[in-house]
């Protein structure tokens, strides 16, 4: 549905989207995610049609945006970060001056309360906007997105200043319309792109530094790879055993203590599950397990672990990272692990995306 090939965007000096290629399927809903000022608005804008690129090209459903602008943005519903409202209008005034500017041609009362029926802004249909609260208003601002009926819907920062009940209700709405539509969300919120998006694709200083399909980046979130384990027994020797299990791939005794229980911190290696086979060893020991608690991973470890690797290759060197806790050696953590590989996931699609095809004259 969504085509972009090696986009470039440059502002004097300053390369705002340095190279960037990857394409959304019918149906899918897409999360850009990055840091402030990674290139996120300034990608949208130009798929928007709003900016034009230094170079590269952008196609939707086939229509190169810069070729037949008007014919691509018949296919777009946009709501930028700031909707744009006009506070004086009713919402009834509003949706049908949209209606009228998009030239849309479907019958529009049906097609008015189907979009109002959608976006849930019936009880407010013929108030004035200035009036409504902020959740209202976003709900409004998507509506004008859904005029027309486009194949693609894109939003910028869709949730910021809503409160916690509001924030639901808009991400239950969006994952409603990628039943209908291709999604495209741009947000810096995490748990945002982890609750609604089909795919992950992340970007820092213009670059793509992740595209993975969020199950997929979730399963290994929710692998459980790290516990928290409490033993009661002599911390030496339950510390040895730890290590000399199969599957462990490093294993620390904390400073945690509760009587003569201690507490470790052990990881196992990528798809074993540990936990039987530690119970079992430590059983036959005598040694009583207290606790045992999964820590997992956040995405948040992940994402600041992409965007490392990133600045890692920009600079050449390895980038500056703050111990979470004390390491008996210096060791790859999971998250580390997980940000490299997708990193050099992106890198190896970067390096295989053919060519932007010119059109012909």
């Amino acid at each position: 549905m969504i085509k972009i090939e090696h986009l470039v965007k440059n502002y004097g000096s300053h390369c705002a989207v340095d190279d960037i290629s990857f394409e959304v399927e019918a149906g899918e809903i897409v999360g850009l995610l990055g840091p402030n000022g990674a290139g996120k608005s300034t990608t949208m804008n130009i798929l928007t049609g709003y900016l034009s690129s230094t170079s590269g090209k952008v196609s939707v459903a086939g229509i190169d945006i810069l070729g037949d602008p008007i014919g691509a943005k018949r296919l777009i519903g946009y709501l930028p970060e700031q909707p744009p409202l006009y506070l004086d209008m009713t919402v009834e005034e509003y949706l049908n001056f949209n209606y009228e500017l998009k030239g849309c041609k479907l019958d529009r009362a049906k097609h008015l309360a189907d979009v109002c029926e959608t976006v849930k802004i019936h009880d407010v249909y013929r108030k004035v906007i200035r009036t409504l609260s902020k959740g209202y208003r976003q709900r409004v601002g998507i509506a004008q997105a859904l005029i027309g009926n486009p194949k693609v819907i894109i939003f910028d920062e869709p949730t910021v200043g809503l409160d916690p009940k509001q924030i639901i209700e808009i991400r239950n709405l969006i994952r409603g319309l990628g039943k209908d539509h291709t999604v495209i969300l741009s947000t810096h919120i995490l748990q945002e792109v982890q609750a609604v998006c089909d795919r992950i694709v992340i970007i820092n200083k213009g670059k793509i530094v992740a595209n993975e399909k969020t199950e997929n980046i979730t399963r290994v979130v929710s692998a459980g790879r790290r516990l928290h384990v409490k033993v009661a027994g002599p911390q030496r020797d339950v510390l040895a055993t730890i290590k000399s299990l199969q599957g462990i791939s490093y294993a620390e005794a904390l400073a945690e203590r509760e009587g003569d229980a201690y507490t470790y911190l052990v990881e196992s290696d990528h798809g074993v599950d540990i936990r039987k086979k530690l119970f079992f060893a430590l059983a036959e020991r005598g040694w009583a397990i207290i606790g045992m608690e999964a820590l997992g991973m956040s995405l948040e470890d992940i994402f600041i672990s992409v965007v490392d690797q990133s600045e890692k290759s920009k600079l050449g060197q390895a980038p500056a990272r703050t111990p979470r806790r004390a390491r008996a050696k210096e060791r790859a953590l999971p998250e580390e692990e997980i940000g490299a590989s997708l990193y050099e996931d992106a890198q190896r699609q970067r390096s295989e995306a053919p060519p932007a095809q010119e059109d012909e004259e």
